[in-house]
Protein backbone atom coordinates (compact mmCIF):
# COMPACT_ATOMS: atom_id res chain seq x y z
CA UNK A 1 0.00 0.00 0.00
CA UNK A 2 1.45 3.43 -0.74
CA UNK A 3 1.02 6.05 1.69
CA UNK A 4 2.74 8.66 0.36
CA UNK A 5 2.07 11.39 -2.25
CA UNK A 6 3.12 14.30 -4.62
CA UNK A 7 6.88 15.51 -4.33
CA UNK A 8 7.05 12.49 -0.95
CA UNK A 9 6.40 10.05 -3.55
CA UNK A 10 8.53 11.13 -6.42
CA UNK A 11 11.36 11.72 -4.38
CA UNK A 12 11.19 7.51 -2.90
CA UNK A 13 13.18 6.10 -4.50
CA UNK A 14 11.44 2.36 -3.97
CA UNK A 15 7.70 3.39 -5.22
CA UNK A 16 9.18 6.28 -8.00
CA UNK A 17 8.18 5.38 -11.35
CA UNK A 18 8.53 9.09 -12.97
CA UNK A 19 6.98 9.27 -16.17
CA UNK A 20 5.80 5.35 -15.62
CA UNK A 21 2.74 7.04 -13.72
CA UNK A 22 -0.73 6.27 -15.22
CA UNK A 23 -3.46 9.14 -15.74
CA UNK A 24 -5.23 7.57 -12.67
CA UNK A 25 -2.29 7.20 -10.57
CA UNK A 26 -1.23 10.68 -11.19
CA UNK A 27 -4.75 11.53 -9.94
CA UNK A 28 -5.04 9.59 -7.09
CA UNK A 29 -1.75 10.08 -5.68
CA UNK A 30 -1.73 14.39 -6.13
CA UNK A 31 0.99 14.28 -9.10
CA UNK A 32 -0.85 16.06 -11.53
CA UNK A 33 1.26 18.90 -12.80
CA UNK A 34 4.70 17.49 -11.19
CA UNK A 35 5.41 15.25 -14.50
CA UNK A 36 5.28 15.95 -18.35
CA UNK A 37 2.33 14.91 -19.99
CA UNK A 38 3.65 11.73 -21.42
CA UNK A 39 3.27 8.67 -20.08
CA UNK A 40 5.74 5.86 -20.76
CA UNK A 41 6.39 2.31 -20.07
CA UNK A 42 9.72 0.94 -18.58
CA UNK A 43 11.01 0.15 -21.70
CA UNK A 44 10.90 3.33 -23.06
CA UNK A 45 12.41 4.55 -19.40
CA UNK A 46 15.25 2.19 -20.24
CA UNK A 47 15.67 2.93 -23.80
CA UNK A 48 16.31 6.77 -22.88
CA UNK A 49 18.63 5.44 -20.28
CA UNK A 50 20.53 3.43 -22.22
CA UNK A 51 21.22 5.85 -24.70
CA UNK A 52 22.04 8.30 -22.20
CA UNK A 53 25.19 6.50 -21.26
CA UNK A 54 26.44 6.09 -24.57
CA UNK A 55 27.25 9.99 -23.93
CA UNK A 56 29.51 9.34 -21.01
CA UNK A 57 33.53 7.82 -22.25
CA UNK A 58 34.54 8.29 -18.86
CA UNK A 59 33.45 5.24 -16.82
CA UNK A 60 33.46 6.82 -13.30
CA UNK A 61 31.28 9.58 -14.88
CA UNK A 62 28.72 6.70 -16.42
CA UNK A 63 28.96 5.07 -13.17
CA UNK A 64 27.91 8.07 -11.60
CA UNK A 65 24.93 8.77 -13.94
CA UNK A 66 23.85 5.37 -13.45
CA UNK A 67 23.98 5.51 -9.37
CA UNK A 68 22.09 9.09 -9.67
CA UNK A 69 19.55 6.84 -11.07
CA UNK A 70 19.74 3.92 -8.03
CA UNK A 71 18.80 7.34 -5.99
CA UNK A 72 16.13 8.21 -7.45
CA UNK A 73 14.38 4.96 -8.92
CA UNK A 74 15.74 1.97 -7.81
CA UNK A 75 13.20 -0.23 -10.05
CA UNK A 76 14.59 1.37 -13.19
CA UNK A 77 17.70 1.16 -12.21
CA UNK A 78 17.89 -2.91 -11.53
CA UNK A 79 15.90 -3.14 -15.03
CA UNK A 80 18.24 -0.97 -16.75
CA UNK A 81 21.31 -2.89 -15.16
CA UNK A 82 19.57 -6.34 -15.88
CA UNK A 83 18.85 -5.88 -19.32
CA UNK A 84 23.04 -4.83 -19.91
CA UNK A 85 24.53 -6.55 -16.97
CA UNK A 86 27.66 -7.69 -18.92
CA UNK A 87 28.60 -4.15 -20.03
CA UNK A 88 26.99 -2.39 -16.85
CA UNK A 89 28.29 -5.00 -14.02
CA UNK A 90 31.65 -4.03 -14.41
CA UNK A 91 30.91 0.05 -14.00
CA UNK A 92 28.63 -0.19 -10.78
CA UNK A 93 31.35 -2.37 -9.36
CA UNK A 94 34.68 -3.80 -10.16
CA UNK A 95 36.54 -2.27 -11.59
CA UNK A 96 35.29 1.26 -11.74
CA UNK A 97 33.72 1.37 -8.04
CA UNK A 98 37.55 1.74 -6.99
CA UNK A 99 37.96 4.98 -8.82
CA UNK A 100 34.44 5.50 -6.99
CA UNK A 101 35.53 4.89 -3.68
CA UNK A 102 39.34 6.56 -4.44
CA UNK A 103 36.94 10.26 -5.24
CA UNK A 104 33.78 9.76 -2.94
CA UNK A 105 34.81 12.97 -0.77
CA UNK A 106 35.22 14.71 -4.10
CA UNK A 107 31.91 14.01 -5.67
CA UNK A 108 29.86 12.85 -2.77
CA UNK A 109 25.80 13.55 -3.55
CA UNK A 110 23.81 11.69 -1.19
CA UNK A 111 23.95 8.82 1.15
CA UNK A 112 22.64 6.62 -0.91
CA UNK A 113 20.43 5.08 1.90
CA UNK A 114 23.80 3.78 4.05
CA UNK A 115 24.45 4.26 7.62
CA UNK A 116 27.66 5.84 8.48
CA UNK A 117 28.51 4.80 11.94
CA UNK A 118 31.60 6.61 13.62
CA UNK A 119 33.85 4.80 16.07
CA UNK A 120 33.74 7.64 18.45
CA UNK A 121 30.31 7.63 19.18
CA UNK A 122 29.18 3.85 20.01
CA UNK A 123 26.80 5.49 21.85
CA UNK A 124 24.59 5.94 18.24
CA UNK A 125 25.18 2.92 16.56
CA UNK A 126 21.30 2.01 17.37
CA UNK A 127 19.71 5.68 16.69
CA UNK A 128 21.94 5.64 13.31
CA UNK A 129 20.83 1.99 12.41
CA UNK A 130 16.73 2.93 13.30
CA UNK A 131 17.00 6.47 11.60
CA UNK A 132 17.74 4.64 8.73
CA UNK A 133 14.89 2.41 8.52
CA UNK A 134 11.80 4.82 7.70
CA UNK A 135 11.11 3.90 3.99
CA UNK A 136 12.39 -0.02 4.50
CA UNK A 137 11.01 -3.13 5.53
CA UNK A 138 12.13 -6.04 7.62
CA UNK A 139 16.07 -5.69 7.24
CA UNK A 140 17.02 -9.15 6.18
CA UNK A 141 20.82 -8.28 4.92
CA UNK A 142 23.48 -5.98 5.70
CA UNK A 143 26.61 -5.68 4.04
CA UNK A 144 29.06 -3.72 6.32
CA UNK A 145 32.36 -2.50 5.62
CA UNK A 146 35.50 -0.21 7.99
CA UNK A 147 37.48 0.52 4.67
CA UNK A 148 40.19 -0.60 5.59
CA UNK A 149 41.03 -3.10 2.71
CA UNK A 150 39.45 -2.08 0.09
CA UNK A 151 40.06 -3.90 -3.24
CA UNK A 152 43.45 -4.16 -3.91
CA UNK A 153 43.58 -0.46 -3.13
CA UNK A 154 43.90 -0.57 0.62
CA UNK A 155 42.51 1.70 3.43
CA UNK A 156 40.45 4.29 1.80
CA UNK A 157 38.64 4.95 5.32
CA UNK A 158 34.83 6.03 5.56
CA UNK A 159 34.76 5.94 1.41
CA UNK A 160 34.57 2.43 1.32
CA UNK A 161 30.97 2.46 2.05
CA UNK A 162 30.58 2.66 -1.94
CA UNK A 163 31.38 -0.84 -1.35
CA UNK A 164 28.60 -1.71 0.69
CA UNK A 165 26.17 0.25 -1.41
CA UNK A 166 27.48 -1.40 -4.57
CA UNK A 167 27.68 -4.94 -3.45
CA UNK A 168 23.79 -4.74 -2.07
CA UNK A 169 22.94 -3.34 -5.49
CA UNK A 170 24.14 -6.26 -7.22
CA UNK A 171 22.24 -9.13 -4.89
CA UNK A 172 19.37 -7.20 -6.04
CA UNK A 173 20.33 -7.02 -9.52
CA UNK A 174 22.02 -10.74 -10.22
CA UNK A 175 19.49 -12.49 -6.87
CA UNK A 176 16.42 -10.20 -7.01
CA UNK A 177 16.87 -9.44 -3.28
CA UNK A 178 14.48 -6.75 -2.59
CA UNK A 179 16.60 -3.74 -2.40
CA UNK A 180 13.62 -2.48 0.54
CA UNK A 181 15.21 -5.28 2.82
CA UNK A 182 19.02 -4.11 2.94
CA UNK A 183 21.07 -1.95 4.92
CA UNK A 184 24.63 -1.07 3.61
CA UNK A 185 27.06 0.48 6.71
CA UNK A 186 30.03 1.73 7.08
CA UNK A 187 32.22 1.62 10.26
CA UNK A 188 34.67 4.47 10.23
CA UNK A 189 37.55 3.86 12.31
CA UNK A 190 39.55 6.41 10.98
CA UNK A 191 42.42 5.90 8.39
CA UNK A 192 45.93 5.73 7.64
CA UNK A 193 45.93 6.81 4.68
CA UNK A 194 48.09 10.05 4.28
CA UNK A 195 46.43 11.36 1.24
CA UNK A 196 43.02 11.49 2.88
CA UNK A 197 44.11 12.66 6.38
CA UNK A 198 45.64 15.69 4.97
CA UNK A 199 43.11 15.94 2.34
CA UNK A 200 40.72 19.21 3.59
CA UNK A 201 37.46 17.53 1.21
CA UNK A 202 38.11 14.27 3.29
CA UNK A 203 34.53 13.87 4.41
CA UNK A 204 35.65 10.66 7.45
CA UNK A 205 37.25 10.85 11.02
CA UNK A 206 40.29 12.75 10.18
CA UNK A 207 42.39 10.44 12.84
CA UNK A 208 44.37 7.61 12.92
CA UNK A 209 43.05 4.28 12.41
CA UNK A 210 41.73 2.65 15.27
CA UNK A 211 42.55 -1.18 16.34
CA UNK A 212 42.46 -3.31 19.41
CA UNK A 213 40.55 -3.39 22.06
CA UNK A 214 38.21 -0.20 21.21
CA UNK A 215 38.10 -1.37 17.44
CA UNK A 216 36.63 -5.09 18.81
CA UNK A 217 34.20 -3.47 21.30
CA UNK A 218 32.92 -1.64 18.73
CA UNK A 219 32.67 -4.40 16.82
CA UNK A 220 30.97 -6.21 19.13
CA UNK A 221 28.33 -3.75 20.27
CA UNK A 222 27.42 -3.02 16.50
CA UNK A 223 26.80 -7.01 16.14
CA UNK A 224 24.77 -7.10 19.43
CA UNK A 225 22.49 -4.37 18.29
CA UNK A 226 21.80 -5.70 14.81
CA UNK A 227 20.32 -8.68 16.09
CA UNK A 228 18.74 -7.16 18.43
CA UNK A 229 16.68 -4.87 15.65
CA UNK A 230 17.20 -7.76 13.18
CA UNK A 231 17.30 -11.46 14.78
CA UNK A 232 17.25 -13.40 11.47
CA UNK A 233 19.43 -10.24 9.48
CA UNK A 234 22.88 -11.83 6.78
CA UNK A 235 25.61 -10.15 7.93
CA UNK A 236 28.02 -9.78 5.27
CA UNK A 237 31.52 -8.42 6.53
CA UNK A 238 33.21 -6.40 2.85
CA UNK A 239 37.09 -5.35 2.74
CA UNK A 240 38.04 -5.52 6.54
CA UNK A 241 41.96 -5.63 7.11
CA UNK A 242 43.84 -8.41 6.79
CA UNK A 243 43.86 -9.45 10.70
CA UNK A 244 40.58 -7.97 11.77
CA UNK A 245 38.66 -9.86 8.61
CA UNK A 246 39.46 -13.57 10.28
CA UNK A 247 39.31 -12.70 13.51
CA UNK A 248 35.60 -11.54 13.31
CA UNK A 249 34.52 -13.66 10.92
CA UNK A 250 35.58 -16.99 13.22
CA UNK A 251 34.57 -15.09 16.38
CA UNK A 252 30.69 -14.43 15.11
CA UNK A 253 30.23 -17.23 12.48
CA UNK A 254 29.11 -20.10 14.69
CA UNK A 255 27.27 -17.80 16.90
CA UNK A 256 25.08 -16.15 14.24
CA UNK A 257 24.33 -16.26 10.54
CA UNK A 258 27.41 -14.24 8.79
CA UNK A 259 30.06 -14.70 6.10
CA UNK A 260 33.24 -12.63 4.95
CA UNK A 261 33.19 -12.60 1.42
CA UNK A 262 36.84 -11.82 1.15
CA UNK A 263 37.72 -14.82 2.98
CA UNK A 264 35.03 -17.39 1.96
CA UNK A 265 33.26 -16.00 -1.29
CA UNK A 266 36.48 -15.70 -3.33
CA UNK A 267 37.03 -19.07 -1.73
CA UNK A 268 33.94 -20.46 -2.87
CA UNK A 269 34.28 -18.99 -6.33
CA UNK A 270 37.30 -21.33 -6.59
CA UNK A 271 36.18 -24.19 -5.61
CA UNK A 272 33.49 -23.59 -8.09
CA UNK A 273 36.77 -23.25 -10.95
CA UNK A 274 38.46 -26.16 -9.39
CA UNK A 275 35.11 -28.44 -9.62
CA UNK A 276 35.57 -27.25 -13.64
CA UNK A 277 39.06 -27.52 -13.49
CA UNK A 278 38.71 -31.20 -12.06
CA UNK A 279 36.11 -32.49 -14.95
CA UNK A 280 38.71 -30.86 -17.53
CA UNK A 281 42.02 -32.34 -16.38
CA UNK A 282 40.38 -35.15 -15.25
CA UNK A 283 42.11 -35.03 -11.93
CA UNK A 284 39.96 -34.83 -8.82
CA UNK A 285 40.05 -32.02 -6.48
CA UNK A 286 41.83 -33.93 -3.66
CA UNK A 287 44.54 -34.78 -6.19
CA UNK A 288 45.53 -31.27 -7.44
CA UNK A 289 48.85 -29.72 -6.02
CA UNK A 290 47.85 -26.01 -5.59
CA UNK A 291 50.02 -22.44 -5.30
CA UNK A 292 48.48 -19.52 -4.02
CA UNK A 293 50.88 -16.32 -4.95
CA UNK A 294 49.62 -14.33 -2.10
CA UNK A 295 48.86 -14.88 1.61
CA UNK A 296 46.82 -12.61 2.45
CA UNK A 297 43.19 -12.57 3.56
CA UNK A 298 42.00 -13.47 0.42
CA UNK A 299 44.87 -16.23 -0.32
CA UNK A 300 44.63 -17.85 2.91
CA UNK A 301 40.60 -17.63 2.34
CA UNK A 302 41.03 -19.13 -1.19
CA UNK A 303 43.24 -21.84 0.94
CA UNK A 304 40.83 -22.94 3.21
CA UNK A 305 37.90 -23.24 1.14
CA UNK A 306 40.03 -25.64 -1.09
CA UNK A 307 41.44 -27.41 1.84
CA UNK A 308 37.66 -28.24 3.17
CA UNK A 309 36.84 -29.18 -0.49
CA UNK A 310 39.37 -31.79 -0.56
CA UNK A 311 38.89 -33.12 2.84
CA UNK A 312 34.86 -33.59 1.91
CA UNK A 313 36.04 -35.64 -1.12
CA UNK A 314 38.16 -38.44 1.26
CA UNK A 315 41.31 -36.84 2.34
CA UNK A 316 42.32 -36.64 6.00
CA UNK A 317 43.02 -32.66 6.82
CA UNK A 318 46.76 -33.40 7.43
CA UNK A 319 47.39 -35.11 4.07
CA UNK A 320 44.97 -32.41 2.35
CA UNK A 321 47.22 -29.38 4.13
CA UNK A 322 50.46 -30.64 2.29
CA UNK A 323 48.94 -29.74 -1.36
CA UNK A 324 49.69 -26.38 -0.57
CA UNK A 325 52.23 -23.76 -0.83
CA UNK A 326 51.74 -20.10 -0.06
CA UNK A 327 53.74 -17.51 -1.43
CA UNK A 328 54.19 -13.95 0.46
CA UNK A 329 56.30 -10.92 -0.78
CA UNK A 330 58.86 -12.73 1.09
CA UNK A 331 58.67 -15.94 -0.76
CA UNK A 332 57.38 -19.28 -0.80
CA UNK A 333 56.27 -19.27 3.60
CA UNK A 334 57.90 -21.81 5.29
CA UNK A 335 57.98 -22.53 9.10
CA UNK A 336 60.90 -20.27 10.35
CA UNK A 337 59.69 -17.04 8.75
CA UNK A 338 58.88 -14.90 11.60
CA UNK A 339 55.13 -12.53 11.86
CA UNK A 340 53.40 -15.21 9.97
CA UNK A 341 49.69 -14.34 10.50
CA UNK A 342 47.80 -17.70 12.00
CA UNK A 343 46.63 -18.77 8.12
CA UNK A 344 50.03 -18.93 7.21
CA UNK A 345 50.87 -21.05 9.88
CA UNK A 346 49.04 -23.44 9.07
CA UNK A 347 50.08 -23.87 5.74
CA UNK A 348 53.65 -22.90 6.22
CA UNK A 349 55.80 -25.70 4.43
CA UNK A 350 59.01 -27.23 6.65
CA UNK A 351 62.10 -24.92 6.09
CA UNK A 352 63.89 -29.19 5.68
CA UNK A 353 61.90 -29.26 2.48
CA UNK A 354 63.97 -27.26 -0.10
CA UNK A 355 67.75 -27.10 0.19
CA UNK A 356 67.44 -22.90 0.13
CA UNK A 357 64.71 -20.39 0.73
CA UNK A 358 62.57 -19.83 -2.51
CA UNK A 359 61.37 -16.28 -3.63
CA UNK A 360 61.47 -16.80 -7.34
CA UNK A 361 58.28 -17.98 -8.89
CA UNK A 362 59.68 -19.86 -11.26
CA UNK A 363 62.02 -22.08 -9.03
CA UNK A 364 58.91 -22.15 -6.21
CA UNK A 365 56.67 -23.58 -9.37
CA UNK A 366 60.04 -25.91 -9.81
CA UNK A 367 60.35 -27.12 -6.81
CA UNK A 368 56.77 -27.60 -5.82
CA UNK A 369 55.02 -28.75 -8.53
CA UNK A 370 51.90 -27.80 -8.49
CA UNK A 371 49.00 -28.55 -11.02
CA UNK A 372 46.98 -25.35 -9.98
CA UNK A 373 48.56 -21.71 -9.69
CA UNK A 374 46.32 -19.13 -8.29
CA UNK A 375 47.05 -15.11 -7.85
CA UNK A 376 45.41 -12.90 -5.07
CA UNK A 377 48.82 -10.68 -4.59
CA UNK A 378 47.64 -7.97 -6.58
CA UNK A 379 51.31 -7.90 -7.60
CA UNK A 380 51.05 -6.94 -11.81
CA UNK A 381 52.52 -8.87 -13.91
CA UNK A 382 53.52 -11.73 -10.75
CA UNK A 383 53.41 -14.16 -13.18
CA UNK A 384 56.50 -13.66 -15.49
CA UNK A 385 56.65 -15.93 -18.76
CA UNK A 386 59.73 -18.23 -17.03
CA UNK A 387 57.02 -19.60 -14.61
CA UNK A 388 54.79 -19.74 -16.66
CA UNK A 389 55.89 -21.96 -19.27
CA UNK A 390 57.57 -23.86 -16.21
CA UNK A 391 53.85 -24.37 -15.70
CA UNK A 392 53.09 -25.58 -18.95
CA UNK A 393 56.10 -27.86 -18.40
CA UNK A 394 55.12 -29.43 -16.24
CA UNK A 395 51.19 -30.05 -16.55
CA UNK A 396 49.27 -31.04 -19.80
CA UNK A 397 46.46 -28.52 -18.65
CA UNK A 398 48.03 -26.11 -15.99
CA UNK A 399 45.71 -23.96 -14.40
CA UNK A 400 46.37 -20.48 -14.12
CA UNK A 401 44.45 -18.14 -11.81
CA UNK A 402 45.50 -14.60 -11.71
CA UNK A 403 42.28 -13.34 -9.90
CA UNK A 404 43.73 -10.48 -8.14
CA UNK A 405 41.73 -7.02 -9.58
CA UNK A 406 41.22 -4.61 -10.66
CA UNK A 407 43.11 -5.47 -14.15
CA UNK A 408 46.07 -3.25 -13.22
CA UNK A 409 46.70 -5.51 -10.35
CA UNK A 410 45.99 -8.78 -12.12
CA UNK A 411 49.16 -10.77 -12.16
CA UNK A 412 48.89 -11.80 -15.86
CA UNK A 413 47.19 -11.15 -18.89
CA UNK A 414 44.88 -14.29 -20.17
CA UNK A 415 46.41 -12.86 -23.76
CA UNK A 416 49.93 -13.80 -22.29
CA UNK A 417 49.03 -17.20 -20.63
CA UNK A 418 47.36 -18.63 -23.77
CA UNK A 419 50.45 -17.73 -25.71
CA UNK A 420 53.34 -18.64 -23.07
CA UNK A 421 51.36 -22.24 -22.51
CA UNK A 422 50.44 -22.70 -26.47
CA UNK A 423 46.66 -22.77 -25.88
CA UNK A 424 46.98 -25.27 -22.94
CA UNK A 425 46.19 -23.25 -19.93
CA UNK A 426 42.88 -23.11 -17.75
CA UNK A 427 42.67 -19.46 -17.37
CA UNK A 428 40.65 -17.95 -15.02
CA UNK A 429 41.05 -13.97 -14.29
CA UNK A 430 39.72 -11.49 -11.59
CA UNK A 431 38.63 -9.29 -14.05
CA UNK A 432 36.53 -9.27 -17.19
CA UNK A 433 39.07 -10.26 -20.22
CA UNK A 434 38.04 -10.37 -24.27
CA UNK A 435 37.72 -13.76 -26.46
CA UNK A 436 41.48 -14.49 -27.46
CA UNK A 437 41.93 -16.20 -30.60
CA UNK A 438 45.32 -18.32 -30.76
CA UNK A 439 45.85 -21.04 -33.51
CA UNK A 440 42.42 -21.05 -34.91
CA UNK A 441 40.76 -21.30 -31.81
CA UNK A 442 38.82 -18.98 -29.55
CA UNK A 443 39.41 -18.88 -25.69
CA UNK A 444 37.01 -18.07 -23.47
CA UNK A 445 38.17 -16.53 -19.88
CA UNK A 446 35.97 -17.36 -17.28
CA UNK A 447 35.90 -14.85 -15.04
CA UNK A 448 36.32 -15.48 -11.06
CA UNK A 449 33.84 -12.94 -10.18
CA UNK A 450 31.92 -13.58 -7.02
CA UNK A 451 28.86 -12.01 -8.17
CA UNK A 452 28.14 -15.59 -9.82
CA UNK A 453 28.01 -16.74 -6.47
CA UNK A 454 27.38 -14.24 -3.33
CA UNK A 455 24.00 -12.74 -4.47
CA UNK A 456 22.66 -16.83 -4.87
CA UNK A 457 24.26 -17.45 -1.79
CA UNK A 458 22.98 -14.64 0.26
CA UNK A 459 19.33 -15.12 -1.33
CA UNK A 460 19.47 -18.65 -0.38
CA UNK A 461 20.20 -17.72 3.72
CA UNK A 462 17.69 -15.61 3.23
CA UNK A 463 14.90 -17.89 2.57
CA UNK A 464 16.13 -20.73 4.71
CA UNK A 465 16.17 -17.90 7.38
CA UNK A 466 19.46 -19.81 7.79
CA UNK A 467 20.53 -19.98 11.87
CA UNK A 468 24.41 -20.07 10.65
CA UNK A 469 26.59 -20.37 7.09
CA UNK A 470 28.11 -23.44 7.46
CA UNK A 471 30.80 -24.92 5.35
CA UNK A 472 28.45 -27.12 3.64
CA UNK A 473 26.30 -24.40 2.65
CA UNK A 474 29.53 -22.65 1.37
CA UNK A 475 30.49 -26.04 -0.71
CA UNK A 476 26.55 -26.64 -2.34
CA UNK A 477 26.78 -22.83 -3.69
CA UNK A 478 29.92 -24.00 -4.75
CA UNK A 479 28.82 -26.34 -6.79
CA UNK A 480 25.42 -25.06 -7.54
CA UNK A 481 26.58 -23.17 -10.82
CA UNK A 482 28.71 -26.04 -12.18
CA UNK A 483 25.96 -27.42 -14.16
CA UNK A 484 25.67 -24.27 -16.71
CA UNK A 485 29.31 -24.90 -17.72
CA UNK A 486 29.82 -27.17 -20.98
CA UNK A 487 33.44 -28.25 -21.26
CA UNK A 488 33.53 -30.22 -24.75
CA UNK A 489 34.09 -27.11 -26.83
CA UNK A 490 37.65 -26.24 -27.52
CA UNK A 491 38.71 -23.07 -25.54
CA UNK A 492 35.45 -22.76 -22.82
CA UNK A 493 35.23 -20.97 -20.35
CA UNK A 494 36.12 -22.71 -16.43
CA UNK A 495 33.58 -20.79 -14.96
CA UNK A 496 29.82 -19.14 -16.44
CA UNK A 497 29.92 -15.95 -17.72
CA UNK A 498 28.22 -12.65 -16.45
CA UNK A 499 25.47 -12.65 -18.96
CA UNK A 500 24.16 -15.53 -16.88
CA UNK A 501 24.12 -14.56 -13.75
CA UNK A 502 20.25 -14.30 -12.99
CA UNK A 503 20.37 -18.31 -13.45
CA UNK A 504 23.58 -18.95 -11.33
CA UNK A 505 22.43 -16.81 -8.52
CA UNK A 506 19.04 -19.05 -8.80
CA UNK A 507 20.68 -22.03 -8.90
CA UNK A 508 23.16 -21.46 -5.70
CA UNK A 509 20.29 -20.04 -3.93
CA UNK A 510 18.23 -23.16 -4.34
CA UNK A 511 21.51 -25.74 -3.59
CA UNK A 512 22.05 -23.53 -0.45
CA UNK A 513 18.32 -23.72 0.83
CA UNK A 514 18.62 -27.31 0.42
CA UNK A 515 22.02 -27.97 2.20
CA UNK A 516 20.41 -25.69 4.92
CA UNK A 517 17.24 -27.96 5.07
CA UNK A 518 19.56 -31.46 5.23
CA UNK A 519 21.50 -29.55 7.98
CA UNK A 520 18.42 -28.28 10.01
CA UNK A 521 20.04 -24.68 9.88
CA UNK A 522 16.81 -23.56 8.43
CA UNK A 523 14.36 -21.36 11.23
CA UNK A 524 11.24 -21.85 9.06
CA UNK A 525 9.98 -24.57 7.00
CA UNK A 526 10.20 -25.45 3.55
CA UNK A 527 8.45 -27.96 1.81
CA UNK A 528 9.98 -27.23 -1.68
CA UNK A 529 13.27 -25.46 -2.40
CA UNK A 530 13.03 -23.88 -5.64
CA UNK A 531 9.91 -23.14 -4.99
CA UNK A 532 10.55 -20.92 -2.17
CA UNK A 533 13.71 -19.45 -3.79
CA UNK A 534 11.50 -18.28 -7.15
CA UNK A 535 8.63 -16.65 -4.69
CA UNK A 536 11.45 -14.94 -2.99
CA UNK A 537 12.72 -13.25 -6.09
CA UNK A 538 12.13 -9.33 -6.42
CA UNK A 539 11.51 -8.45 -9.98
CA UNK A 540 12.04 -4.63 -11.47
CA UNK A 541 8.74 -4.12 -12.08
CA UNK A 542 6.14 -1.54 -11.55
CA UNK A 543 3.49 -2.37 -9.25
Amino acid sequence: MINLKGQDLLRNPYLNKGTAFTEQEREKYELTGLLPKAVRTIEEQAQIIYKRTKDFEDKLEKRNYLMNLYDTNKTLFCYVIGKHITEFLPIIYTPTIGDAVINYSKIYDTPKDAVFLSIDQPENIKKSIKNSLKDLDEIKLIVVTDGEGVLGIGDWGVQGVDISIGKLAVYTIAAGVNPRNVLPIVIDCGTNNEVLLNDPLYIGNKHKRVTGEKYYDFIDKFVKISLELFPKVLLHWEDLGRGNASAILEKYRSKMCTFNDDIQGTGVMMVSAMTAIAEVTGIPIKDHKILVFGGGTAGVGVSDQILLEKVQSGLSKEDAIKQFYLVDRFGLITDDMENLTDGQKKYARAKSEFKKPLTDLAEIVAATKPTVLIGTSGVHGAFAEKAVRKMAELNKKPAIMPISNPTKLAEAKATDLIKWTDGRALVVTGSPSQPIEHNGVTYTIGQANNALLYPGLGLGIIVAKAKTVSDGMLSAAAHGITSLQDFSKAGAAILPSVEKIREASKLVAIAVVKQAIKEGLNRIEIKDATKAVEDAIWEPIYK
